[in-house]
């Protein structure tokens, strides 16, 4: 009899431990499948095609590996042009496909689709742009002026001619950024030297770049050139016309040379900040994400034979400082008319660069055609 009682106890916690068992089992089968339901769910849109070399492959590069750190759905519309009313096609379907971020990777896009992204409260609107004005979008960047000011001391080492090409977009302020800053990095060694800007007012117009590089360099005496724009155009005419060339974007493979190096950015940095700030729930406090050369968002790709050891030197003496906190945009800064822009000991502020730099430092001239 007692046998029987403590059988019956036995099969009792038995049938207990079961029960537990199986809500324990319903509980992580709960668990795991609402974390796969909350996987975060990222629109990534650019104009041109993800394998492109340039400014698209660049930030897809960049989306991928943040998404694939922090296990992130990536879906990708590609070939979408601006001003053809295609972003906000793009927008709507990203949308219905149920995403809680959509980045829109090119400068032109926010102009378009200002009223669309109020029909989507839910989703965390992000853009490569610091100007546009438009409430409610986030912005980001990388500080590329800082590489821009390494790449500038690198060809006022290099020319001897004193003249320096650059190929530039359009007059807004990421572009003056950068045309500023590589001038001072130019005048922090040459003096002497001047940057000659020919604007070719498109991010891809491989005729009319090909145009102006031949130009600058036929006309002007350019014996370095650089450039902003989303493919390298100019470095393939330098390279032909057997001139010293510095990049954009990223390293490029294949050159002689006479490619120097390239300002580079390492887009993966900051789009891994956007997407832990949404995770952790403070991208609402964030409305601008500008990182630079301190957190490794910006940098130089591998040096040409031509790159001297003094000139490597020195730039590494540039890093240093800027490691430390020293701004480009600082200390007595002359513009074209030789109105002081920035006083000793002072800095020129984040949102005068990102939203009102419409004029050019001392040594900045502009080719007419």
């Amino acid at each position: 009899m007692k046998n029987r009682k403590q059988l019956k106890s036995l099969l009792l916690i038995a049938g207990i431990v079961v029960f537990i068992l199986i809500i324990i089992s319903i509980i992580f089968i709960v668990m795991t499948g609402n974390k796969k339901e909350k996987q975060l769910r990222v629109g990534f849109i650019i104009t041109g095609t993800t394998t492109e070399q340039g400014w698209n492959n660049l930030h897809y590069e960049g989306i991928k590996e943040a998404c694939n750190e922090l296990d992130a759905q990536l879906f990708v519309k590609e070939n979408v042009k601006e001003n053809e009313g295609k972003c906000e096609q793009a927008i709507r379907e990203l949308a219905e496909d149920n995403m809680d971020i959509i980045i829109l990777s090119s400068y032109g896009y926010v102009a378009e689709i200002a009223d669309v992204t109020k029909e989507y409260p839910d989703i965390t609107f992000y853009t490569s742009s610091f100007d546009h004005g438009v409430e409610g979008i986030k912005s980001y960047f990388a500080r590329m002026y800082q590489a821009r000011y390494l790449t500038g001391i690198i060809a006022g080492m290099q020319t001897e001619s004193n003249t320096i090409g650059y190929v530039a977009a359009m007059p807004n302020c990421e572009v003056n950024r950068g045309i500023n800053a590589f001038t001072l990095g130019v005048k922090r060694v040459n003096p002497d030297a001047k940057v000659v800007v020919a604007w070719s007012d498109s991010w891809d117009d491989a005729a009319k770049e090909k145009e102006l590089a031949t130009n600058l360099i036929d006309e002007m005496n350019v014996d370095v050139i650089t450039y902003h724009q989303n493919q390298p155009n100019i470095v393939e005419v330098a390279e032909q016309k057997g001139i010293e060339s510095i990049g954009y974007h990223e390293a490029l493979e294949g050159l002689s040379d006479n490619f120097l190096t390239a300002a580079e950015f390492h887009f993966g940095s900051t789009y891994r900040e956007i997407l832990l700030d949404y995770s952790r729930g403070k991208s609402d406090a964030v409305d601008t994400y500008w990182i630079g050369i301190e957190q490794d968002a910006v940098g130089l790709t591998e040096y040409s034979p031509k790159v001297t050891q003094e000139i490597i030197a020195i730039i590494e003496e540039a890093k240093k400082e800027m490691m430390n906190g020293y701004d480009v945009f600082s200390g007595i800064i002359y513009d074209t008319e030789h109105t002081i822009r920035c006083n000793k000991g002072e800095t020129i502020s984040d949102e005068q660069l990102l939203k009102y730099l419409d004029w050019y430092v001392e040594g900045v001239e502009f080719y007419e055609e």
